[in-house]
């Protein structure tokens, strides 16, 4: 999350973003809309609880087997800028390298957003399930670079590292979230534009579209990383439904399932977070937004989706950046108490068939 000054805006600024987006991005391509609310999201079947006892044997690790525990707490890891040094929500290349590493080392493997709210997750015995989530799309996080004129992911990104990292380790899949930022400053805009960091405004839908072909989730971050606390209602609503088009317009049909709140602010009218409108006047169309899931800026590692208390409505994260060290966190899940790791049994979670 950079400095403050890099996302507030005038009234008049955000009308000459959207005025520059119009002709290039987000808001020219002719299926700009947000689709209405799924009605089957909200009729999910029941799912298959966890087994109470191991059906396999439990993955061995230096200090013994691992116990099956699918009540216990995932971490939802959260990254901002990926770039030479530590600093406020940077991290340095090398430590996010040494952080996958320590991840796979210490048994964890990614997960989706819509495996975790589905109940979906597929999970090797003895492991844990990790939810990688990226804020403010900076170029930082992904950057091209042209070689004989063909775009290649820049293996000093964040994607380039992570994507680098999995090939290298098969039993790990492309799976994280994204929480997408279509016109903010200082290259803030879907992962850079304007030639900031060297990325063009071209590039930015290819981006967006490489991601989720990789097998990448999206997540709604605001238009332009707005202080919601401090806005009307009917501001919040725009911010929310903007950033679904823009979405919407990079990767037509989309449903955005997740919103990560921009500095962890709530809105006045906390309802507005998961559902809400906008008039598109251009358009002339009525813009609606949905999201089942809404992430904090911390709290520790989240709970379960098995566990009763499961709220997908406030899911706490585990920010990395200057002083914070992910190992703090990972060694006290290895601990029993409320904050014991979750530890699968091996068995397919499926849901079940009405």
């Amino acid at each position: 999350m950079p400095h403050r000054s890099i996302f507030m805006k005038t009234a008049g600024t955000v009308a000459l973003v959207a005025s520059a987006l119009l002709s290039t991005t987000a808001y020219a391509h002719p299926r700009a809309i947000v689709r209405l609310e799924r009605s089957d999201r909200a009729t999910t079947p029941p799912v298959t609880p966890p087994k109470a006892q191991p059906t396999k044997t439990p993955a061995a690790t230096p200090t013994g087997p691992r116990v099956p525990n699918e009540l216990g707490r995932i971490p939802i890891v959260e990254w901002h800028q990926v770039v030479a040094a530590d600093g406020t929500y940077k991290v340095s290349r090398e430590r996010f390298r040494a952080e996958l590493r320590e991840l796979h080392a210490r048994g964890y493997v990614p997960v989706n957003l819509s495996e975790m709210l589905d109940k979906t997750m597929d999970i090797p015995t003895g492991k844990t399930p990790v939810l990688f989530t990226f804020d403010d799309a900076s170029p930082s996080q992904f950057r091209y670079i042209e070689r004989n004129g063909t775009l290649v992911v820049d293996p000093t990104s964040a994607v380039g590292m992570l994507l680098d990292f999995i090939k290298g380790h098969p039993d790990w899949k492309p799976k994280g979230l994204f929480c997408m930022l279509p016109a903010a400053e200082a290259g803030h805009a879907f992962f850079g534009d304007k030639g900031i960091d060297g990325q063009k405004t071209a590039w930015r839908f290819k981006k967006v579209q490489f991601l989720v072909s990789q097998g990448f989730e999206l997540c709604n971050h605001t238009l332009w990383h707005a202080k919601l606390s401090k806005y009307s209602d009917a501001v919040v609503q725009e911010q929310l439904a903007r950033g679904a088009m823009g979405i919407d317009s990079a990767v037509p049909g989309y449903t955005v399932r997740g919103f990560a709140l921009p500095y962890g602010l709530w809105p006045k009218n906390r309802a507005l977070a998961f559902n809400g409108s906008w008039y598109d006047k251009k358009s002339k169309r009525n813009v609606r937004y949905h999201h089942e899931a809404v992430f904090e800026v911390s709290g520790g590692p989240a709970r379960s989706p098995y566990d009763p208390a499961f709220n997908p409505k406030s899911l706490p994260r585990v920010p990395l950046q200057g002083g914070t060290k992910l190992s703090t966190t990972l060694d006290q899940m290895d601990k029993p108490g409320k904050w014991a790791r979750y530890v699968s049994d091996g068995n397919p979670k499926t849901v079940a068939k009405p």
